[in-house]
């Protein structure tokens, strides 16, 4: 999906400035009509018409012949059109259709497309700074003619104090504790993602997708929006939660942790803000909504043989590839999820072949996010919830249905595992995880890894026709092998 924002056409300033108001009419030579045109070279004759259009970019590579032509081409503004981190339930479209979609990295930071953005900008500045000449020669003249009506403010926009809960106020106290991460690995090969700080101790939250390029030997470094730059190293990643967790070398002592919210107390309608790094673009603030709760989300990590899976927190502010491991915070600048991926449409536009926001944002609950944050930092290692069956993953509005054959040939449902103590069996339809109605395999999951191992659920499955409930202990699984 594309944009297209062509510059307003403006008037010229004219030749000289019209007489006031109140002064009195010109007369009408003997003999001339009084409709007649004004002779040549008349001051106050109407200027000959003109016409300006802005510059603009686009947001696509560049092309080879960068810089653009000299005016007057005008060039398309293009949408932010990337590749995105996830896929959206079900539905068609993008690099999110369907439940095992490939994942995209974001596009790394470094290259022409950033200058491409200051180029078209300049311009347009230039564009502008002329313009504005012209028209304030005329407010001059009237203004020396008849004084001035302006008033002044008497504090500059910088003095000015925001107050507590509005988006100004929440961006400037959250900005400080948000990094932009960039990781390669050791062929070079990497992207750009978000992060924030989640303790004193300089362990950075974020994606697993943003880091999995410097898991084994690569490079890994956070930057904060002072500029100040910090080496890191992963201390842990959980690929099927998709979080990660990395630690400043030496760190700075005045890490300031941002406040984390309780994400089953957000509600539809909620007020989110989210900060990253869209397109390399660091330290971006947008805004919007809770738009909805526990959608069933899977993505991929980029190799496209392992999945993702959450029960996320769905918002409509802006998130592109780059804001990725960000902070998704309410209103209060409580953290209360981690955007991770977008659904979007199949094409950006202007042959790039990628995607970016169109208001489908995804995050990872804040209080997930947590727990599997304060397990990777005591172990390394993430530690998930388990049914102990195996179930179809194929798109399904039935429900999950558990296998005929495990994985690799191995039995469909672990003996003694949870589900075999609760009695489910080969062929059982699960409906229901407690209250959450369960339409496919990769909801379940999402469901389930919302718990912790050793927590209690019931289980509303089908078998021959008839629907049963029964209760079910989740057991546990370490690492993601």
């Amino acid at each position: 999906m594309s944009t297209e924002n062509e510059g307003t056409t403006v008037p010229p300033a004219p030749s000289a400035p019209p007489p006031p108001a109140d002064a009195p009419a010109a007369s009408v030579p003997q003999g001339a009509h009084p409709g007649a045109a004004p002779a040549a070279g008349d001051p106050y004759g109407p200027p000959a018409a003109q016409a300006h259009q802005g510059a603009g970019e686009s947001s696509s590579a560049p092309d080879p012949s960068w810089p653009p032509p000299p005016p007057p081409s005008t060039p398309a503004y293009g949408g932010d059109g990337a590749a995105g981190h996830g896929a959206a339930g079900q539905g068609g479209g993008g690099w999110g259709a369907g439940w095992g979609a490939a994942h995209q990295q974001p596009a790394p930071k470094k290259g022409h497309g950033r200058g491409g953005l200051v180029a078209a900008v300049l311009v347009a500045a230039l564009v502008a700074g002329g313009l504005g000449g012209g028209l304030g020669y005329t407010l001059a003249e009237e203004n020396d003619s008849g004084g001035s009506t302006t008033v002044s403010s008497s504090t500059s926009g910088g003095n000015v104090k925001r107050d507590p809960g509005t988006v100004a106020a929440v961006a400037a106290a959250a900005l400080p504790s948000t990094v932009t991460i960039e990781a390669a690995s050791s062929s070079g090969e990497g992207g750009t993602g978000t992060g924030f700080v989640f303790d004193k101790q300089g362990h950075i939250v974020t994606n697993n997708h943003v880091v999995a390029d410097a898991v084994d030997g690569g490079n890994l470094t956070a930057t904060f929006p002072n500029g100040k730059k910090y080496d890191a190293e992963v201390v842990g990643n959980a690929q099927g939660y998709d979080v990660a967790v990395i630690k400043l070398k030496n760190a700075p002592s005045d890490l300031k942790p941002l406040t984390l919210g309780n994400s089953d107390d957000v509600a539809v309608g909620d007020s989110t803000i989210a900060i990253g790094a869209p397109f390399g673009l660091s330290d971006t603030v947008t805004t919007g909504i809770i738009s909805a709760k526990n959608r069933p989300v899977a993505s991929s990590d980029g190799s496209g043989s392992k999945a993702s899976y959450m029960s996320a927190l769905q918002t409509d502010a802006s998130i592109n590839p780059g804001n990725s491991g960000g902070p998704l915070l309410d209103a209060q600048g409580n953290v209360i999820g981690i955007n991770s991926a977008i659904q979007s449409t199949s094409n950006g536009g202007f042959g790039t072949g990628q995607a970016g926001s169109i208001g489908l944002g995804f995050a990872i609950p804040i209080n997930q996010a947590k727990y599997v944050a304060q397990e990777l930092i005591e172990t390394g290692k993430p530690v998930y919830a388990k049914i102990g069956a195996s179930v179809s993953l194929e798109d399904s509005s039935n429900g999950a249905q558990i296998t005929e054959q495990g994985v690799g040939g191995t039995e469909p449902v672990d003996p003694g595992g949870p589900a075999d103590k609760a009695g489910l069996k080969p062929g059982d339809v699960i409906t229901k995880l407690d209250d959450r109605v369960i339409d496919s395999g990769p909801t379940l999951i999402g469901e389930i890894w919302t718990h912790k191992p050793g927590d209690e659920v019931t289980i509303t499955y089908e078998r021959g026709g008839k629907e049963h409930t029964t209760e079910l202990t989740l057991g546990s699984r370490v690492g993601d092998s």
